[in-house]
């Protein structure tokens, strides 16, 4: 009586304290039960009487305890019945809470009957024994939770849909029986362990129903009535309200489910609706509402992969229209087609970069969008080549780096180039990108037109980065000719001053290494530079016997002094071609001139003759009759001696338009052949190595082995396997059809 009366007092008076005395009476009444020994009938064989008696008063306490605890079970339940919904759950908690905390202090009373009865019961292989506590835990579980597990749970889940709706609700309340969903989770073979059976059978699964019907009641009501950006806005809101529930009262294993069936009801579901807006919100460019669909979609398996193709298609064609909307114009102005092109890639690589968080996807989408218009656009239609876009670049490129007082800082430039390496890294035919920056260098270098070394060589190690050495090694070998060049002058006017009172200077440069055509005229020097050149050749070919030099009359420029002009006795000093200078000390003895006689005294062809006059005649130099420029052998030239003009130094090397024209046309030729070349080397490589091959196979490894140059046309490698054949270094292998062989 004594034992029951405190345990009562543990169960339903904890508050009010237990003095020490009384704990440790209490804890001896156990002790004394347990030991006493009690006569019954005979021992079982291999045990004594008083062990015995012992055994039985372990057992005996052990089914008063748990009738005591079935008693007050029953107790409990005859008043939660009289409960309902909250008041249900408050009842059930305060119970619960006062039950577990008195069980905590119960198992210590009972430690003597834990540690040897129940100890050896358990060793024995007994069954449905435990220790106090979880005898507790038994008992409530099967005669108070079982009975009411149905409600309870109902009352649960009932306050969640309040808390879901806006309500405010007791969340400790909710945490704290849901908890006890947890703790009741016991493993039968192993006692002592817990486990999660209990909370997800009872609990769990009804909770995940329950929020899979309300969502999908939700989002069918609220995409009926408001757009699909609002829309994702309240499911992003309502993912993080149940990772806050989470969090709150919900055990953690709960997660993956709970999440996951959010994410399938309310986005998985409606995922064709939030594809479909998309394209929209990229034409309008919402930033906020992109990203939020990026982390939405990318909660579900292939939620992204049509907005990747979307994206792709949307850059394309932003990026096409606005190129074509300038193309007239950029065709001949490189500096606008480059802006264009870069701003659209800026644009749409910032919105990957933050809306899409670089997700190498959408980057590669990116990617291949800017890849196409770069290569097919309005100005390469015009052009009829796809090769326009980087004799673009190239161009804007030599703009930034040839000296110019409309040029930016040099950090600023550095910046620019940067940029021009992305557009760079678009262009499929990076060979004709190299052949016309390298002619474009040869002319700075030769010119002394460049803005800075330092930017030259930045510009060179970014190339180099992107295409290795061997792309740009004969940029590398330009500058050290310029350095040899610069030594070798420096001997040659230390052992000759001014020749013919000419300031000469002189760049001897190597064949292999420089983009530079022989002249394509013959041109009749004047004797002072006829007198420069012969006295540099000879002392050249002292200090490099066996080597030839060839002179390229066609870069070279002079300064000519003339005084002959009415407004000016100081006269004028014009910056000019040698061609220029030929044309006119033609002058020096009379002042009128015919097409003929210029012809037959500088030697020149027509067509160079022609391009030489015109500048003159633009530049108002020289004076043409009749006023045409359609220049026949009769067409007479005059001297302007009224030629006025603001400088003292008069730049009249104006390159005329249907000069760089024929340049750009002459080197798209040789870019032809040279790739004719380099399909050819390539293949040559491949059966080298293979000895025999199939031709698709053949057709794949040559492409393979060159599209980081070009991309080579199949008739093109076609014909470069004929020439081959021809030069028997293939054959076709007879009786295989499509098959080749190495000749050695």
């Amino acid at each position: 009586p004594e034992l029951e009366k405190g345990l009562t007092q543990l169960l339903t008076n904890l508050s009010e304290g237990m003095d020490k005395n009384h704990w440790m009476n209490l804890y001896t009444s156990v002790y004394n039960y347990c030991t006493t020994s009690r006569a019954y009938s005979a021992p079982p064989r291999g045990r004594s009487a008083h062990s015995s008696g012992a055994n039985f008063a372990g057992e005996e306490l052990y089914q008063r305890l748990h009738q005591y605890l079935q008693q007050r079970m029953k107790t409990l339940l005859k008043v939660a019945e009289t409960r309902m919904d909250d008041s249900l759950l408050n009842y059930y908690k305060k119970e619960w809470d006062r039950y577990t905390t008195a069980t905590k202090y119960s198992n210590h009373i009972f430690a003597y009957l834990n540690r040897h009865w129940i100890k050896r019961e358990a060793d024995d292989g007994k069954k449905e024994v435990y220790e106090v506590k979880v005898l507790a835990l038994v008992t409530w579980h099967k005669y108070l939770f079982t009975p009411l597990k149905t409600r309870l749970t109902n009352a649960v889940l009932a306050l969640v849909e309040k808390e879901r709706n806006g309500e405010s609700v007791d969340t400790a309340l909710i945490k704290g029986v849901v908890h006890g969903y947890v703790l009741l989770g016991l493993n039968k073979e192993k006692p002592k362990e817990n486990t999660l059976d209990v909370y997800t059978k009872e609990f769990e699964d009804q909770f995940i129903t329950a929020t899979e019907v309300y969502y999908t009641a939700e989002a069918q009501q609220f995409i009926a009535s408001n757009s699909i950006s609002d829309y994702m806005k309240k499911v992003e809101k309502r993912l993080v309200e149940e990772q806050k529930r989470l969090t709150t009262y919900l055990h953690p294993s709960t997660q993956t489910e709970l999440i996951g069936r959010c994410e399938k009801v309310l986005i998985d579901k409606h995922r064709d609706l939030i594809w479909g807006e998309f394209k929209g919100l990229l034409e309008n460019d919402k930033r906020d509402d992109l990203s939020r669909m990026y982390h939405l979609l990318s909660r579900i398996n292939r939620g992204l992969e049509p907005l990747k193709d979307i994206l792709e298609n949307h850059v394309r064609d932003k990026g096409t229209d606005a190129i074509n909307a300038v193309a007239r114009e950029a065709i001949v102005k490189p500096k606008l087609y480059v802006d264009t092109v870069l701003k659209i890639h800026q644009k749409y690589n910032s919105l990957v970069n933050e809306a899409f968080k670089t997700d190498s996807g959408f980057v590669a989408s990116l990617d291949k969008a800017c890849r196409r218009f770069i290569n097919d656009n309005g100005v390469t239609k015009i052009a009829k080549s796809s090769s326009k876009s980087p004799e673009l670049l190239a161009k804007f490129c030599d703009m930034l780096l040839k000296k110019s007082p409309k040029n930016p800082e040099e950090q600023e430039i550095m910046k620019i180039l940067g940029d021009v390496m992305l557009v760079f890294k678009y262009i499929e035919d990076k060979d004709v990108f190299q052949t016309f920056y390298s002619k474009m260098l040869a002319k700075r270098l030769i010119h002394n037109t460049s803005a800075s070394e330092y930017l030259e060589g930045q510009m060179i190690s970014k190339l180099k980065q992107n295409c290795g050495y061997e792309y740009t090694s004969k940029l590398a070998r330009m500058f050290n000719d310029m350095s040899l060049s610069r030594e070798l002058l420096e001997r040659f006017k230390g052992n000759h001053k001014d020749v013919s009172g000419v300031d000469f200077s002189v760049l001897v440069l190597a064949t292999g290494s420089w983009p530079l055509q022989p002249p394509s005229t013959n041109f009749t020097r004047p004797k002072e530079l006829a007198d420069c050149e012969k006295a540099f050749n000879a002392f050249y070919t002292q200090q490099h016997s066996g080597r030839k030099l060839n002179w390229l009359h066609q870069f070279s420029k002079g300064e000519m002094r003339c005084r002959y002009f009415l407004a000016s006795k100081a006269g004028y000093t014009f910056q000019c071609s040698t061609y220029q200078i030929g044309i006119l000390v033609q002058f020096e003895n009379e002042d009128v001139q015919t097409f003929e006689q210029l012809l037959i005294a500088t030697q020149l062809t027509e067509a160079a003759l022609k391009m030489t006059l015109l500048s003159l005649v633009k530049t108002k130099v020289v004076l043409i009759e009749p006023k045409n420029i359609r220049f026949t052998k009769t067409h007479k030239f005059t001297l302007n001696k009224k030629f006025r003009s603001k400088r003292m130094r008069v730049l009249i090397n104006v390159p005329v338009r249907q000069a760089q024209q024929k340049e750009s046309d002459d080197t798209g030729k040789q870019i032809e052949e040279d790739r004719k070349l380099q399909i050819q080397a390539a293949i040559v490589r491949i059966m080298k190595a293979r000895k025999t091959l199939k031709h698709g196979n053949l057709m794949s490894e040559v492409i393979g082995q060159l599209q980081t140059r070009f991309r080579p046309k199949i008739s093109i490698i076609k014909k470069c396997i004929d020439i081959l054949i021809e030069r028997e270094y293939l054959e076709r292998v007879e009786g295989q059809k499509d098959m080749y062989s190495y000749l050695a």
